[in-house]
């Protein structure tokens, strides 16, 4: 019996780690080339957009990304009411029109706020590192490993790869046939 009860436990618990892996994949597949656009539009790194979406809102998964569609944790949302367990909640979070407004609003808070500003005259879009000690520094969240915890997130799914230019990841593998070519 006791056996049983240990395979049947550790059967769960791979269970939900693979779960949770997939919705950690299926976000950044849902919602990556909505990071690489507003890095191409803002210079702040899709990393890190992405990094900090899935972060703050335990990717896609937490009450106010699945109801207000706010990926961030952005307030100001002049009360806002939603269902939940068929109760009414009022919310202090702001509510966007989709997943995308959440990210533009995010890049707008980055990039226009004094508080945040001064990081897209200071860091370049391949400076993940750079992006998320400075946010964290200049407030944007109370925990001293918010930072390390987003730079986890970013590590372990290699998001630091959408960072690159388009034609850089397509010219890198399409040039070395052609050298090799040339060379004979």
């Amino acid at each position: 019996m006791k056996k049983i009860l240990l395979i049947t436990t550790l059967l769960i618990s791979t269970l939900a780690a693979s779960a949770q892996k997939n919705s950690s994949q299926s976000y950044i597949d849902k919602f990556k080339d909505d990071a690489i656009r507003i890095m191409h539009q803002t210079g702040i790194p899709a990393s890190i957009v992405l990094g900090v979406a899935m972060h703050e809102s335990a990717n896609g998964n937490s009450t106010i990304a699945q109801n207000l569609n706010n990926q961030f944790g952005v307030k100001g949302g002049g009360g806002v009411v939603f269902i939940k367990h068929h109760k009414k909640v009022h919310s202090s979070y702001k509510k966007y029109n989709s997943v995308f407004d959440s990210f533009q609003d995010f890049a707008r808070i980055m990039t226009e706020r004094k508080q945040f500003s001064h990081l897209a005259d200071a860091l370049t879009h391949y400076d993940y590192t750079g992006w998320a000690h400075g946010i964290q520094r200049s407030g944007y969240a109370s925990s001293r490993k918010w930072a390390a915890q987003v730079l986890g997130i970013i590590n372990k799914y290699d998001l630091h790869d959408l960072d690159e230019k388009p034609e850089e990841q397509q010219a890198k593998p399409a040039d070395a046939p052609q050298l090799a070519e040339t060379k004979q």
